[in-house]
Order: structure tokens, then C-alpha cells, then sequence
């Protein structure tokens, strides 16, 4: 659901109660659509969160730690220059729109004192923050220039305008019984006519005017609403609009597998029984609880964007450089017939003159003619003795070719191993791991690490049904420090068959490991793959092995192991058993 402008105008209320008189402490833009502003109160210092995310835009308070980047960017820095020491002197916004103004008052570089208005617009992918002084635009955080739109421009210099209005009244400036009578002129569903006849709330709200009014969904046409169904719908909408008045109850809906699908600012009814009421304490715990998940994992998507594409360009290189040598070993193997011209050459000296192209002779093999290609600036046995130096060429380039096919097939399997790995890693501190293996293994030159105290992240551990610890690697680099280091002899290793995934070791304890904790740890080691599909449909083969039997060759990437003595089950995951085994640590 997207921020209403009924909701909007509450969570602004409520801002301005905290935040007013506040002032600037730090300003920070985490990522390309998000604006952190540090303000601190004679008693309190609050985040303010404005997200101009097209998904999940909105302005409200966070107690959520932001990793942000070494670098400012370049809008980032004009706030701080303009806005950096302000004192907020009014938080207003215009009824029915979705434009939040933050006034501050500042003192501009003479020393005098300006007051600079940050305005968040909040309108889905069209949402934008932009800086105003004196009605004109400093700068935006998209800017839209007239190419993007030829109706409204967010350029810096050009006087601030607000966007098109619509043409529907606002809801909560147009009464219960103007929006129900403007509704029945419209043959369509219930809720569907009062959303076409006001504006300022979501589809939501209009549903649940329509459940309350006849205890249910109807499927009367507005039109066809008689006197008594139209005076409930009225008493409905009247009832929504005085929880409003009254500040409302920040609500989310969440169903049976508790994820939030809806919120608005009261606790709707129209789910029925199974759905789950969360209701918050204030506006700002409500939106961000709502959008956590949705942004971590979008912003864990931008800072992860850059890494992916120079790993998946050096996987697209190692593939093709390993296709051109497939293709040279191809050649290598024709040496044979150089071989065969110089020794049909040196067997037929008298028939070749120095200045000849080409020479026709007996192939005493198979008693066929062959024409042989000659340099006519060489003479018969010049020519002979190049097309065997050409052979031995061949020859030694088919050995190194071997070794290096071996190294590109190794390469490109840890590539792959990689790519898997920024895909699914949780976190910042994950791609800096992966940043720094890529380093130490000579793929990033320029990467410096920004926190050269932080402490490595352990092991993924799990405890089995049979009390047995299970552990896994998160990356290349703990995959090696867990096998080779970590587990003794007789722990039990697995792996997914030819695929990118982690190493998982159940830790023996020199006891006999149950089928049960196998089974479990096989399947621990699918999760933690490139194979696993969340479907649960597909069989996956795992290899299993004593740590014993495994070993690394000279010069190997991290992560690569090698094993003869193994076994292959194949395990399909069960649904919650990650979860299962996390909570019996």
C-alpha cells in the first residue's frame, strides 16, 4: 500500500510534536532515495527518515542503523550545506496532497538568517526531496528536466511549483453525505464509486466504509443503494473520518504467515477473522516496521549492485577466454599433418624448387597424392624444417593449453561460488568479506577495506534434532577456515553436487552421527546453494564425506576442495527446518 494523504497528514502531526524547535545534527543519504536527518531536541535526538522509494515512500522517525556511503553524494552534500545547524520552525503540508514541507530556519554564508524548506513529495515513482529558498529551487534529489516532463520541472533555479491537483475533492474536506450521494451517480461497486468520487485515501478506506456499512461485501452497485443502505454508508464514512479527527490507531494487517499486507490509521474490519491486527504505538514504529524488510533488502540491492556486475564481468571473460582455448586445443590436435608435410617434403626434396607455392607428392602412408603449401621465399628442406618447428609448437602449446583449461575450469567454478555469494549475502559486512577475498586474490586492485577492526563473522551454527552442532560457511574464505581448520577427522562434510554453495560440517564428537542429523545437515547444505528452490520440488544431490578425505590442491581458490571417498544423497529441504534448528541453540 502506498502513503495516503489522510494517513500522511497524521504521521506529519505527529513529526511536528517531536521534532518542532529540534535542530540539525547530521545529515546523511545512505542510498540513492533515502535522506537521513539527525535532529537533536533539549531532550531527545531523533532519525528522520524521508524515503523518496517509488515502493515504500514516506517521512517518519527510525532507530534503524544506516551504513552509509564513504563518499557523500552530491545532493547529500547540499543539504549539508544549507541545512546543516538549522533549527525546524514548522512542519506543514497541504490538505489531500502527499507533500510534507520542512521549514528550517539557517544562516546562509554572510551570517544572515534564511529559512530553507526541504520538501518531501511523496507520490510514488514520481516521490522527490527537494531544497527551496525564497519559493526557488536549490536542487533536487531526481532531478526532472523536460525531457522527463513537460508539465513540471525540478531543475535548480526554476521557481518551485507544486504538481498537477487532482480533480476529485478531498476526503477529509468533503462531507459523509456529499461523497455518498456523488457516489450512487455511478453504476459501480460500492467501494469503486467513492474511490472514484474523493481522493486524499486509499483504496482501503472506501473498502471498509463499504464492509462496515452492510456488515460485509455487497455486491449492490452504488446506484442501486436504496435510502437506509445509503444513510449506513453515510454513518460509516463518518465513523472513519472521526477516528481520523481523533488521531487515529496506526494499524497493520498481517495474515496467517504474519507477513504486514495493509496498514492505515484506524484497525479495519473488511479481513474477516484470520487476519491479524498489529497495532503500534505511533505512526513512525508503524511505517517502519512496514517497510523494513522491503528495504533492507533494497538497499543490500544497490550496495551489491556494483560488486555483482565486476564479478559477473569477470565471469563472462574467464568463460570466453576458456571457450578460445577449447577452440586453440582443436587446432593443437591438427598438429599431425604438419608432422606429415615435412616428412613427405624431406622424402621428396627433388620435386620442389625454391619459388614454388605448393607441391604435389605420394603420401606413403595411404598411397594417396597430397599437395603441400610451400613459402616460395624458402627452399624445399627450409620449408620442411619449418613445417616441424610449426609441429613442435603446436605440441608444447597442447600441453600448456591442458594446464590452462584446468585453472579456467577452477577459476570459473569460484567465480560462480562468488557470484552466488553476493547474491545471497545478508548483509553489508558480507560483501566487505567478499570485497576483501576478492582482493587477496588479486580481482579487485583498488578496494579499500573501510574497517580494518571489524571482527570476522562467525560460522552459521545450527544444533540437529539429535543435539549434534552443524556448522556452515558464509563465504569462500570460512568455507576453508571450517573444513581445513575448524573440523577434525571424523566430522561429517557436505556439499551440493556441482554447484556453487557452502561447506556444512556436523561436528562428530567422535560419536557415530544419526541418519537424522545427516539428513538434516544434507539439507542445511542445499539451503545455504545456488540449488535451492524455494518451491521444495526438486531432489538435490549433496555429496558427504568424512573430513579426512578431503584436501586441497596446491595453489587452489578459496572454497575449492577436493575428494575421492564420498557419498551422494539427494534431500529436498523442508519448509522451516532452518528456523527450526536456529532455535535449538
Amino acid at each position: 500500500m502506498a502513503l495516503d494523504a489522510a494517513t500522511l497528514a497524521l504521521v506529519a502531526a505527529e513529526l511536528k510534536t517531536k521534532l518542532l524547535d529540534a535542530k540539525i545534527d547530521k545529515i546523511f543519504e545512505p542510498t540513492r532515495d533515502e535522506v537521513v536527518i539527525t535532529l537533536r531536541s533539549r531532550t531527545e535526538t531523533h532519525k528522520l527518515l524521508l524515503s523518496a522509494r517509488s515502493g515504500s515512500a514516506r517521512v517518519c522517525l527510525t532507530r534503524e542503523g544506516f551504513e552509509n556511503p564513504q563518499t557523500p553524494p552530491g545532493f547529500c552534500m547540499l543539504l549539508r550545506k544549507y541545512l546543516a545547524g538549522g533549527r525546524l520552525i514548522d512542519l506543514h503540508m497541504l490538505p489531500g496532497d502527499r507533500i510534507v514541507f520542512f521549514d528550517f530556519r539557517c544562516t546562509n554564508e554572510m551570517g544572515d538568517l534564511v529559512v530553507n524548506t526541504l520538501a518531501a513529495e511523496l507520490m510514488g515513482r514520481y516521490s522527490n526531496l527537494v531544497l527551496i529558498q525564497q519559493e526557488k529551487i536549490m536542487d533536487a534529489l531526481k532531478r526532472v528536466d523536460f525531457e522527463a516532463s513537460e508539465i513540471r520541472q525540478l531543475l535548480p533555479g526554476l521557481p518551485y511549483t507544486l504538481p498537477p491537483q487532482p480533480g476529485k475533492p478531498d476526503f477529509l474536506a468533503t462531507t459523509p453525505e456529499e461523497m455518498v450521494a456523488a457516489a450512487c451517480q455511478k453504476e459501480l461497486p460500492v467501494a469503486e464509486a467513492l474511490n472514484k468520487t474523493v481522493g486524499g485515501v486509499g483504496p482501503v478506506v472506501m473498502r471498509e466504509a463499504a464492509y462496515r456499512a452492510f456488515g460485509g461485501e455487497t455486491p449492490l452497485l452504488a446506484s442501486e443503494l436504496n435510502a437506509e443502505q445509503r444513510a449506513a454508508l453515510v454513518a460509516a464514512l463518518a465513523g472513519l473520518r472521526g477516528e481520523h479527527s481523533a488521531g487515529g490507531t496506526p494499524t497493520a494487517v498481517r495474515l496467517e504467515s504474519g507477513k504486514p499486507v495493509e496498514y492505515s490509521f484506524f484497525a479495519p474490519q473488511q479481513y474477516g477473522p484470520t487476519a491479524q491486527l498489529t497495532p503500534y504505538p505511533s505512526y513512525s514504529a508503524l511505517l517502519e516496521d512496514y517497510y523494513s524488510t522491503k528495504d533492507r533488502a533494497e538497499r543490500l540491492r544497490q550496495k551489491s549492485k556494483e560488486l555483482y556486475k565486476a564479478v559477473h564481468n569477470m565471469h563472462e571473460r574467464a568463460v570466453r577466454k576458456q571457450a578460445a582455448r577449447w577452440e586453440e586445443l582443436a587446432q593443437s590436435h591438427k598438429s599431425d599433418t604438419l608432422r606429415l608435410y615435412g616428412e613427405l617434403l624431406q622424402a621428396n626434396l627433388w620435386a620442389a624448387q625454391k619459388g614454388d607455392r605448393k607441391v604435389t607428392v605420394q603420401n606413403y602412408y595411404t598411397g594417396q597424392d597430397v599437395t603441400i603449401p610451400l613459402d616460395p621465399r624458402l627452399g624445399p628442406n627450409e620449408n620442411a624444417q619449418k613445417y616441424f618447428k610449426d609441429y613442435k609448437k603446436r605440441q608444447t602449446a597442447a600441453v600448456m593449453l591442458e594446464k590452462l583449461l584446468a585453472e579456467g575450469a577452477g577459476e570459473i567454478e569460484y567465480l560462480a561460488t562468488v557470484l552466488y555469494e553476493v547474491e545471497s549475502a545478508p548483509g553489508e559486512q558480507a560483501l566487505g568479506e567478499i570485497r576483501a577475498e576478492l582482493k587477496s586474490q588479486g580481482y579487485l586492485k583498488y578496494y579499500k577495506q573501510r574497517d580494518k577492526k571489524q571482527k570476522p563473522a562467525d560460522f552459521l551454527r545450527y544444533t540437529s534434532s539429535d543435539g549434534f552442532e552443524i556448522l556452515v560457511g558464509r563465504n569462500n574464505l570460512q568455507n576453508d577456515k571450517l573444513t581445513l581448520h575448524t573440523a577434525r577427522g571424523r566430522d561429517v562434510w557436505f556439499h551440493v553436487q556441482k554447484a556453487p554453495g557452502s561447506h556444512a560440517v556436523v561436528l562428530c564428537r567422535g560419536e557415530a552421527v544419526p541418519d537424522a542429523t545427516r539428513q538434516e545437515a544434507a539439507e542445511l547444505a542445499v539451503i545455504h546453494s545456488s540449488a535451492y528452490t524455494k518451491n521444495g520440488a526438486v531432489k538435490v544431490p549433496v555429496d558427504t564425506t568424512e573430513v579426512k578425505n578431503i584436501w586441497k590442491a596446491n595453489g587452489a581458490k578459496p572454497g575449492m576442495v577436493l575428494y575421492e571417498v564420498y557419498t551422494t544423497v539427494y534431500v529436498t529441504p523442508r519448509d522451516g527446518l532452518e528456523e527450526t534448528l536456529k532455535a535449538k541453540k
